[in-house]
Formats: structure tokens, C-alpha cells, sequence
């Protein structure tokens, strides 16, 4: 049984740390590429940070220089280390898992951290 399962959520003063994690289970973590990204109320899921299976990482624009991805396959883990957070960083954060093989394309979701950055 595949599972995501993110972690570190919680609130935070703008110009605060936080470090999201995210426990994967039930496929080969290795092979997969990881993302995270969020959605705040009444806004469309948007891409934060991607690192592929090789450990090639990116990032949107509104988060670069701010934000780092990492990985750690021994574990079957992908961290999310975000700095200097704005309030419009508030939103529920959710971790990705994705292949492309020449079965088909296999992609997984996490339930998500909400993550709320305020004074």
C-alpha cells in the first residue's frame, strides 16, 4: 500500500523557519521523481519545489532562493526547508510521488500539512 506522509506543518511568524517532511512507503521511493505543492483556500494547487530521482532539483518562482528540496533515499524521505516565510506562503503543503514508465504513468499523493504563516 502506497503512503505519503507529511509532517512539520504549524504556525509560524512571517520571516520564520519551518521544515516539512514527508514518509513515503509501498513503492520504490528511488525511482520516483518528489514534489512538493500547496493550495490555499480558494486558489489552484500550485508546484513548489521538485527534485527528480538523479537529485536534480526545482523550484517556483515565488519561492526560489527561499526554499530547498531534499531527498534521502536511504530513508524514503523528502524535506522541504523553507526560510524567510510570508504570509502568502500560508496553504495546505502535500508531498508528490512520480513515475513515467512504459506501463504508465504512477502518481501519488500525500494528505497534506497545513502551514500557516502570521503575526
Amino acid at each position: 500500500q502506497v503512503q505519503l506522509v507529511e509532517s512539520g506543518g504549524g504556525l509560524v511568524q512571517p520571516g520564520g523557519s519551518l521544515r516539512l517532511s514527508c514518509a513515503a512507503s509501498g513503492f520504490t521511493f528511488s525511482s520516483y521523481a518528489m514534489s512538493w505543492a500547496r493550495q490555499a483556500p480558494g486558489k489552484e494547487r500550485e508546484l513548489v519545489a521538485a527534485i527528480t530521482s538523479g537529485g536534480n532539483t526545482n523550484y517556483a518562482d515565488s519561492v526560489q532562493g527561499r526554499f530547498t528540496i531534499s531527498r534521502d533515499n536511504a530513508k524514503n524521505m523528502v524535506a522541504l526547508h523553507m526560510n524567510s516565510l510570508k504570509p502568502e506562503d500560508t496553504a495546505v503543503y502535500s508531498c508528490n510521488a512520480q513515475r513515467y514508465t512504459s506501463g504508465g504513468r504512477y502518481d501519488y499523493w500525500g494528505q497534506g500539512t497545513q502551514v500557516t504563516v502570521s503575526s
